[in-house]
């Protein structure tokens, strides 16, 4: 009974850890609003509310988030990465902070502090023309990254020879690695695809409900990668 209600509080600590983070609860609000969008499929109706009201709510998350990116802008790049990913890494870093500065003016023209209307919807557009860019620099910083770590995998390959690989610390963390970078791959993809169907560049095609399913997929892979680490159990 006690070690069934200690396992209990034990997961319930994660949920209060995971619950505790702003970014975790804003990517929860990121399923809401593309869900409904998927639902509503741009129809006038409560899920097509549900998407506005959680749209403008998902902003004040973001309040001076810009500052991250910018931070990362101005660090130096680890040692070792290639010129052109660092160069795309770089570029990646001032677009999204460019998106995350820009898209807090178009929270204040929606709430009514910003009066200019126009300048402020132009100023949105913008914003997601920079989110669309810094999605194809994770792309392909992404895509970078998994051939130098398959190129530097399969170079411990050949230096394991026989043995079980998988009993290999380096290995294994590799892999790991590599899995993760292929899930944001796939995260930077999706989210091109939905920079893509907010600026309604092919409308008939990029429709709200594909815009909103391939949010929808994007936000989960976000909630995930947001999951704390579970506590490994003790072996007597």
């Amino acid at each position: 009974m006690t070690s069934s209600l200690e396992t209990t509080r034990a997961e319930l600590g994660l949920v209060v850890a995971y619950l505790n983070k702003a970014e975790a609860r804003d990517k929860i609000c990121r399923a809401i609003q593309y869900g409904s969008k998927f639902l509503s499929d741009g129809q006038p109706g409560t899920a097509q509310n549900v998407d506005k009201t959680t749209s403008l709510a998902r902003k004040v998350f973001r309040l001076f988030k810009f500052v991250n990116d910018l931070h990362a802008l101005i660090s130096p790049v680890p040692k070792g990465t290639p010129l052109p990913l660092a160069l795309l890494g770089k570029s990646k870093n001032a677009l999204l902070s460019t998106f995350l500065f820009l898209d807090q003016i178009v929270w204040l023209g929606r709430t009514g502090i910003y009066k200019n209307k126009e300048r402020a919807e132009l100023l949105g557009r913008i914003a997601l023309f920079c989110w669309m860019g810094s999605s194809a620099c994770t792309s392909l910083v992404e895509i970078g990254e998994l051939g130098r770590l398959s190129a530097s995998i399969k170079k411990l390959e050949k230096e394991i020879g026989n043995k079980d690989k998988h009993h290999n610390e380096e290995y294994r963390a590799k892999l790991k690695r590599s899995n993760e970078r292929s899930l944001a791959l796939i995260k930077a993809g999706m989210d091109f695809v939905v920079a893509f169907g907010l600026l309604q560049l092919a409308p008939k095609k990029v429709t709200p409900r594909v815009t909103g399913a391939f949010g929808f997929a994007s936000s989960l892979i976000s909630c995930y990668q947001l999951l704390p680490s579970h506590p490994k159990s003790k072996t007597v």
